[in-house]
């Protein structure tokens, strides 16, 4: 029997290396779940202030601003008439994607559910996804997405790409519009 020499070998491990690692089996298989822009956002799934668990994926086929606030926070506050500006705007547009609308998913570090419930009636968040743990700043999600400091904010597309982070006042609103193609009744 003839030996194979070292360099045969050399070049089939790499050859079989590269099919194998380098083309991936479908365009998903590449994309890492993470909190930066490009990467599957991380699920989350918390109470609302009825006591019904909402997840982050099930607003999926939505384009979503995942919104972290607080009640307590005078910047979050400030910022709420632009957020809410933005859903009235574009909760029923149609986007190049396909996505069926936006939507918040508004994650509080609140402490008081009293004092939680009463500004998302004050500042008229009338979207239906609010959630919290109660935990304050040992919030579960706020550690999952790394946030310090308040307001802070990821756009998700419909397929759970953040497409966009920090993105207040008018930088909401250009973002949503870059991702339009026509708006229903149009």
């Amino acid at each position: 029997m003839k030996k194979l020499g070292f360099g045969f070998i050399a070049v089939a491990i790499a050859f079989l290396g590269y099919s194998f690692m380098s083309v991936p089996q479908n365009k998903t298989a590449s994309v890492v779940t993470g909190i930066e822009v490009g990467n599957k956002a991380v699920d989350l799934k918390f109470m609302s202030p009825e006591g019904k668990e909402i997840a982050l994926s099930s607003l999926r086929g939505k384009i979503v601003l995942l919104d972290f606030w607080a009640s307590w926070c005078r910047p979050c506050r400030m910022e709420n008439p632009n957020v809410v500006a933005a859903y009235q705007k574009y909760k029923d547009t149609k986007f190049n994607s396909k996505a069926k609308g936006f939507t918040v998913f508004n994650v509080s570090l609140d402490q008081n559910k009293d004092q939680w419930v009463k500004a998302i009636a004050t500042d008229k968040l009338d979207w239906p996804n609010h959630v919290s743990d109660l935990g304050g700043w040992q919030s579960k999600p706020a550690a999952v997405y790394q946030v310090q400091s308040i307001p802070t904010n990821f756009l998700i597309n419909e397929n759970g790409i953040i497409v966009g982070r920090d993105l207040r006042g008018p930088a909401l609103e250009q973002a949503l519009e870059k991702l339009i193609t026509t708006r229903k009744g149009k």
